[in-house]
């Protein structure tokens, strides 16, 4: 599988089974955050086999059941750190869904203060990633119209793959809140307004990029 066809088939999952993250799967996973943190300057940091975070009230309002795994984002504080979070986050999902794991963005609903996680001097915990293997692959969302998150005349086909590739991308509540404007070979990516806007405007960076391909265009 490769990462445009993970974009297709990975939805988020709440529900997984006990089978643990181990072996080959483990190895790579762990080599790509590592890569991830050496590109992004950030403190990505996979925690297995521990069950205490997703095992509160708020686990269960969120209809977590199962997760013994997760990814926390951390990064030094900075005005970028939410979208680069999202960026290189949703990077680490998508690889892992190609490695046959499933995932789900985690904002609120899992116990910080019992989360694993190590956190240096001026570093912000940004939100965590559920990862598994899911009980269920996940069902997909409505998306909104192309017309409705960009702004370009007569775009080429590579603008509008990238613009198809950012709606598969997963944002808080499926805001979608996020819109791309064409100028030339230049794209500019806005966040609108809403919870979490700057991170999912990162993951939606991540899939426009990845589906506009990067020699195409340059980011304004």
């Amino acid at each position: 599988m490769d990462v445009l066809q993970a974009m297709k088939e990975r939805h988020s999952v709440r529900s997984y089974t006990d089978r643990p993250i181990e072996g080959r799967i483990k190895d790579d996973l762990s080599s790509y955050i590592d890569d991830c943190n050496r590109d992004s300057q950030l403190h990505i940091q996979l925690v297995l086999d521990e069950p205490n975070a997703f095992d509160g009230f708020m686990a269960h309002y969120g209809k977590f059941v199962g997760v013994r795994n997760y990814i926390v984002l951390v990064g030094k504080k900075s005005p970028d750190l939410e979208e680069r979070c999202g960026y290189y986050g949703e990077k680490i999902v998508l690889h892992a869904q190609t490695l046959g794991l499933n995932t789900c963005w985690v904002a609120m609903t899992y116990s910080k203060g019992k989360a694993k996680f190590q956190l240096n001097a001026n570093e912000k915990l940004c939100l965590v990633i559920a990862i598994g293997y899911g009980k269920t692959s996940g069902i997909s969302h409505t998306s909104k119209p192309r017309e409705a998150v960009m702004r370009a005349n007569t775009p080429p086909d590579w603008f509008l793959q990238g613009i198809d590739a950012a709606l598969l991308a997963p944002t808080a509540m499926n805001q979608q809140k996020f819109t791309f404007t064409l100028d030339g070979n230049k794209v500019t990516a806005k966040a609108g307004m809403g919870f979490y806007s700057k991170i999912d405007l990162g993951i939606a960076k991540c899939h426009f990029e990845l589906g506009a391909g990067a020699q195409h265009f340059q980011w304004a």
